[in-house]
């Protein structure tokens, strides 16, 4: 515990949701779980509760946070909506697709919230508990992952408590996380920022649950835009870290290596011992939290092949790895 008073936690039940909406409204902080991993919520209208976000997990400032709001009735509130993000709000919401787009003028939300950018990051998580603390606040919720800021993502209230016992106020416990994998996050583009496709301009900024096909399906090949700068979470080069060098693509150990497997790869830990992307992508942030707490200073990653949400895990490992 690094504060005065432990962190408090609470059953995902009627009572659990309305304290966590109590302590929100008051400006406080609380890791709420979604289908992904456990978010850090906080209302996204007040300065000095985003503030508590950045300074609970040590996250720079130049970072932006993802908003999570009801529906696309409250998402059109807060940014200047178009017909391609309605079509991606139609196929993938409520679910672990973040959508990046203009900042509409009088949202209301904390500078902070957008780290001085002209665009916002919204998303409509499916998961029930997440979704009944924004209908019970009746607040737009800016919720990074609920770890200090570069480590390994937390899918269970232990991994949350891990690094910020003492930090925030409370957590709802609903158990592990489903999907395991942050959202995928995707930038629509106008014509006056450079996106080559004019009007149905995109770009994938982080590779999730939600595919890059599954979004060209949809609106149709993306326009590879580089910005240059950090339009969204995720992006920094080095993220995920489990505090101890990893190897990647590994065929097996060294006497020194935890050995997180995947299939036909045995290890101390298993992604998926019949080699299921999905199963994974739901284990990989477990496997990485006890590669971390285990005695050996290094860990080993089998290869996971670059398909599918397989291109999410391998861009996950990288970052933890850098």
């Amino acid at each position: 515990m690094t504060g005065k008073n432990a962190t408090e936690r609470l059953v995902w039940n009627a009572e659990g949701i309305t304290r966590s909406a109590a302590l929100l409204r008051e400006g406080g902080l609380v890791a709420v779980p979604t289908e992904t991993v456990y978010g850090l919520a906080a209302r996204a209208d007040d300065p000095q509760a985003v503030a508590r976000i950045y300074d609970a997990k040590g996250r720079p400032s130049f970072n932006p946070l993802i908003v999570h709001v009801a529906d696309v009735a409250h998402a059109k509130t807060l940014a200047d909506w178009d017909e391609r993000a309605e079509l991606l709000a139609e196929r993938f919401w409520p679910g672990p697709l973040t959508i990046v787009l203009p900042l509409r003028k009088g949202a209301g939300l904390a500078a902070a919230v957008t780290a001085g950018l002209d665009t916002i990051a919204l998303r409509c998580p499916a998961h029930p508990a997440m979704r009944a603390v924004i209908e019970q606040s009746g607040l737009p919720l800016a919720a990074p992952s609920a770890n200090r800021s570069g480590w390994v993502s937390p899918t269970t209230p232990e991994h949350v408590l891990e690094t910020l016992d003492g930090r925030i106020d409370a957590v709802l416990d609903a158990g592990s996380c489903t999907r395991g994998l942050e959202s995928s996050i995707v930038a629509l583009r106008n014509l006056n920022d450079g996106g080559q496709g004019g009007a149905a301009g995109w770009a994938m900024l982080r590779p999730g649950p939600v595919s890059e096909e599954e979004i060209a399906a949809v609106l149709g090949a993306p326009a590879e835009v580089a910005s240059g700068r950090i339009e969204a979470p995720g992006q920094l080069a080095s993220h995920y870290a489990p505090g101890k060098p990893v190897r990647l693509d590994a065929e097996g150990a060294e006497a020194d290596e935890f050995l997180i497997g995947f299939g036909k790869v045995a290890g101390d830990c298993m992604l998926s011992t019949k080699g299921d992307l999905k199963e994974a992508a739901a284990n990989l942030y477990h496997c990485l939290h006890l590669g971390a707490a285990d005695a050996k200073p290094r860990i080993a990653i089998a290869p996971i092949p670059r398909e599918g949400i397989g291109i999410a895990i391998n861009d996950r490992l990288k970052r933890a790895a850098a």
